[in-house]
């Protein structure tokens, strides 16, 4: 087994293989190595984006992007060169998207990794807040997409269900029911723990689910209790 290989397998753990196929029913062949340095890249240059890489920093990687003793040390050392700068993050930014294109789910847990490594001194300043936004856009959420992601993480806007549920205000029940089951399903820490992430994501996953169950439970609240006025 070659290092690169080693090094995609730890990443295929956290984040799922790349949804591909070469039309003969084979998984197409993905650049892994270059997916993998992306991956790391992100993460380090996420560590960067403040401007000082702290043990902290290091510390939020190492329990979202998890390794084996095959790797890492290749991991860290390249996690050393990416962190020198963030400039070129945007490039690995896509090359994660096309991976992942058709699997906005893997690019949320992206998201929410780097948001992992941000707060990992307990606060996301300007600048990290910029890099998260402008990688959220290079993924192709739209900005209320990713002011719902945000809000798991930094509880901006929590006060409002529709944001959190990703939907308008005048949606139908049906539809808001709907769109409240893809947002649980979605966000299940079963589905992630299938996935294989790290504790620290199944943790923020179980969040996440609260957030979105009291969405649902007060919009539909609001609902009941506006309808004797409609009538």
């Amino acid at each position: 087994m070659s290092l690169w290989t080693n090094i995609s397998t730890a990443a295929a753990r956290l984040f799922g293989p790349p949804n591909s196929d070469d039309g003969n029913g084979r998984a197409a062949k993905v650049d892994e190595a270059k997916l993998v340095a992306a991956l790391v890249a992100l993460g380090a240059k996420m560590a960067k984006a403040d401007g000082q890489v702290r043990s902290e920093d290091i510390r939020a990687f190492r329990q979202v992007f998890r390794t084996d003793p095959q790797t890492e040390a290749t991991i860290g050392r390249f996690f050393d060169l990416a962190r020198q700068t963030t400039l070129g993050f945007e490039r690995y930014a896509r090359i994660v998207a096309k991976a992942f294109r058709a699997q906005p789910g893997i690019l949320e847990d992206v998201m929410d990794g780097l948001f992992h490594i941000a707060l990992a001194d307990g606060i996301v300043t300007d600048d990290e807040a910029k890099f998260l936004e402008t990688v959220a856009n290079v993924f192709g959420f739209s900005e209320r997409e990713f002011k719902r992601i945000r809000s798991a993480h930094l509880g901006q806007d929590a006060d409002d269900p529709y944001l959190i549920l990703g939907v308008d205000w005048n949606i139908s029940d049906s539809d808001l029911k709907r769109a409240y089951r893809r947002q649980a399903a979605a966000n299940h820490p079963d589905r992630l723990m299938a996935r294989g992430l790290p504790k620290e994501m199944v943790g923020l996953a179980t969040h996440k689910m609260a957030i979105i169950n009291r969405a649902y439970a007060q919009i539909i609240d609001e609902r009941k209790a506006r309808k004797p006025l409609l009538t």
